[in-house]
This record gives structure tokens, sequence and C-alpha cells, in this order.
């Protein structure tokens, strides 16, 4: 082999060896970070564009990324059905569609119901809907089982279309459902499922077969609105054991992965009493980052430190931040290396808090015009967030300062105000490259 061709195989080889799957909605670390290098600052729908596609629909499911196949959902409006894609990560041709559910798209004006983020694990990828029904396949888009919980477990109970997304770990599939404890009507749509148990629960479920292993129920004191949270179960190790996390009805829970049992609670931030009039369901999932998991209460309320190693019903907080500096209304945060990222959705503004004591470090205004609810992807020592209008925000990580690196507008130029037709789809990070979803697009972007 010529030294020449030798160098460029080298370097093939290593750059595929560094290459990091994003097989959820939070990415290999499911706390929103990857340790992808060499990502763009400066981009746009014409610059450092690999390729790009025409999605069927928005949705505010984000991309996930399994070696060179990419998954992601969509609805097809006219036919009223909801799909799962694949796509090639290498040119964005579309490998194959699959019609899950048909019937229905949207029950309200802020979202629709392809909300949930698939999942895999290079065996399987799981596509669940906001009806309840999900299904399995290969890597060649051949089913390996379909389920319509509602036959089983009951329709989805929550006000706003729900919006959890499933995960696969330690060789189970998980499902959350935080939900009202009762049957309701919502905008002419019945909710829940009369006759069927609409306890809250988190059930898990064997990935090869979709059959049911077991069903945790998890109680909360909480009532109507507070019962329901559209934030995604979160694993963790620590001290020899994988920790499950729920957040939603007004605290945080710590878990056995293995059985569901729960052995630690955070003391509620929506107490019994006097001025118990908040009623507010959860949107931001957790995320932990040395030895501490951090949840974010809604509506422009604290974030609350809890240690993994924490043992009871109604746990004190390690720390717990100012609103008025540190808060997240819709944005899940993430971690990377060292530090916990929070983006106010509402203020606009991305905080650096210190994982063990609550310390701000930095925090700074983005200067957007419009909300996020997307949540922030840290990487190379970046963060990237992106706005209702489809606008990529890039922030410099760590450091002693914020620093604004770049806006890039790849939205498709309308600029909606937080109905269906706005983005809030976080950014995947895989293969180098940055994979973003717009209102009608999906751009792989790379250097």
């Amino acid at each position: 082999m010529k030294p020449c061709s030798l160098l460029v195989a080298i370097t093939l080889a290593a750059s595929f060896a560094q290459a990091e799957n994003w097989p959820n909605w939070r990415g290999p670390n499911m706390d929103g970070s990857s340790s992808e290098k060499n990502l763009p600052v400066k981009f746009s729908k014409t610059e450092g564009v690999k390729w790009a596609t025409d999605l069927p629909s928005i949705s505010a499911s984000v991309p996930v990324v399994w070696g060179d196949k990419l998954f992601i959902t969509a609805l097809l409006r006219e036919e009223q059905k909801l799909i799962g894609l694949c796509y090639d990560t290498k040119t964005g041709k579309e490998l194959w569609r699959k019609v899950v559910s048909e019937g229905g798209y949207q029950w309200d004006n802020k979202s629709n119901l392809a909300s949930p983020s698939p999942v895999t694990d290079g065996e399987h990828v799981i596509f669940l809907f906001a009806d309840a029904v999900a299904a399995s396949y290969d890597m060649a888009g051949n089913q390996q089982w379909k389920r319509d919980f509602k036959e089983t477990h009951g329709a989805f109970a929550t006000q706003w279309t729900y919006g959890s997304s499933p995960m696969l770990d330690g060789g189970k599939l998980y499902i959350q459902v935080l939900q009202r404890n009762e049957t309701f009507e919502f905008q002419g749509f019945a909710k829940g499922t009369p006759g069927k148990d609409m306890s809250s629960y988190i059930l898990a479920l064997d990935p090869a077969t979709g059959k049911d292993i077991w069903k945790h129920i998890r109680p909360t004191h909480s009532q109507v609105e507070s019962l329901e949270s559209f934030s995604s179960p979160v694993f963790a190790d620590h001290a020899g054991k994988r920790v499950m996390l729920i957040s939603g009805g007004d605290t945080l829970s710590l878990h056995d992965a293995g059985t569901g049992a729960e052995y630690a609670r955070l003391v509620t931030w929506n107490p019994l009493g006097d001025g118990y009039n908040k009623f507010f369901r959860l949107v931001p999932s957790p995320v932990v980052g040395n030895g501490v998991a951090i949840v974010c209460a809604p509506k422009n309320s604290p974030v609350f430190g809890m240690g993994l190693d924490s043992k009871g019903k109604d746990v004190q907080p390690l720390w717990t931040s100012d609103p008025k500096v540190v808060t997240s209304d819709v944005s899940t945060p993430a971690f990377y290396e060292g530090s916990f990222y929070v983006l106010d959705s509402g203020r606009k503004t991305v905080s650096r808090v210190e994982p063990k004591t609550g310390k701000v470090l930095w925090t700074g205004e983005t200067g957007s015009k419009s909300k996020f609810e997307s949540s922030p992807t840290v990487a190379d020592g970046k963060i990237y967030a992106t706005n209702f209008w489809g606008d990529v925000y890039v922030v410099k990580a760590g450091g002693d300062a914020f620093e604004l690196l770049s806006v890039n507008e790849m939205g498709d130029g309308t600029k909606p105000n937080g109905d269906a037709a706005s983005c809030r789809s976080s950014i995947a990070v895989s293969n180098g490259s940055l994979f973003i979803r717009t209102q009608d697009k999906l751009y792989c972007i790379g250097k």
C-alpha cells in the first residue's frame, strides 16, 4: 500500500473508531452529551451541509442514530398515519418507512401524536406514539412486534399530548406513563380508558417480544395536572447498582432499575396545605452527573439537586437553585465534563452549575427572540440549542464566563410561537455530524 493510501486508511479507521451512537433522545450517556469531536460552530441551510432531506411533517421527536442508520418519527397528515422512518446517515436517503398506527395525528394545537422519540440498541428500534401504540423493527425494517397499550393498560391520560420517550437499558424496554388518575375529556378528545387502572406507572418490557416483564405503580400526593409528566426515564450506575430515575408528580424518585422498586424520593416542591394551588405538569427529565441528580420543577420554579445515595421517602435536596437565576420550564438540562448546563426556556439563558453544591459558575443571555423548548446538546466544547423558529444557538461549554459563539438560522423562515409548527426537537450528534430537525427538513451538518 502506498504511504498516502495507508495514511488515509488509518485516518478513516480512527474516525470510525471514535464515532459514537446517539441511541435515544438524550444520547449515549442519557445526559445530552457526546464525546464526538470536530463539530462545527458556524453553519446554515447551505453552509456545512452534508445533506438535507424533506421530512413528511414536523414533530418534537429527536432523531436517533446507530452506525449508518438514523431513525425518526413523523406523521402523514392527510392519511392520518403515524410512521417510523429510517435514513442513511451518509447520504440522507430514505431506506424504509413503516406505518405504526392509523386514525389520528393531532389532539391539540401544541404538538402531535409523533412527539415521543424512538430508541434503538442496534438490534431493535422501537417507535412509540401518543395514542399508546408501539412497534419494534430490526435494522432492515422487519417488524418484530407491535402492541396497542390501550388494550392492556389503557389510553394515556394526559391533558396535553403525551410526549415521554421509551428507553432501552440493561436488556429491558421502559415506558413511563405519569398520568391523571381518572378519565376525562380535553378539547373534544377522551383521555384514559374507562374501566382501566389510571394510576401512574413504569412498564418494563422484553424488547425482543414486547411482552410485559413488570409494572411498577408510582403513586404521589399530587392532584390534577401535577400528576402528569412528559419526562422520560433516566438510568445511571451508582455504588455498584443500576439506578432508574423518574421525575413527575411533584417529586423525583430513585428506583432499582432491575425491579422498579423505589428506594428514595425527593421531598415535594408542591406541598399540601395552604397555597397548594400550583397544578403544573412536569416536562424536563432528570439528569445525572458526579453522583448527583438534578430535577427542574415547572413554571420558573427552582432546580433541585439530589444525591444518588439518598434513601427514604422525603429526602431533603442537596441544594436548591434561586429560580431568578437558574430554572427551566421545558428544556431538560445537560451534563458535560463535570458541569450541568441548564437552559431557561422562557428567559433564553444558559447557566453552568456545579453538581455537588449548585454553585452557579456563570449565566448568560442568548439573545433569542423566541422561546426554547428543545433541550441542549453538548459536545466538543459546545452547547447547541434550537429555538421555536429553528435558529440553532451555539454557546461555549466550560470557561469562566458565558460566551455565545454563533447563531445559525436553520428554520423554514416562518416564526412560530409555541404552536405545533414550532421547532422542539433537540439535536443529535454522531459520526462527526449534527442532525438537526426543523419544521420541514432533516439536516446533517458537519465539517
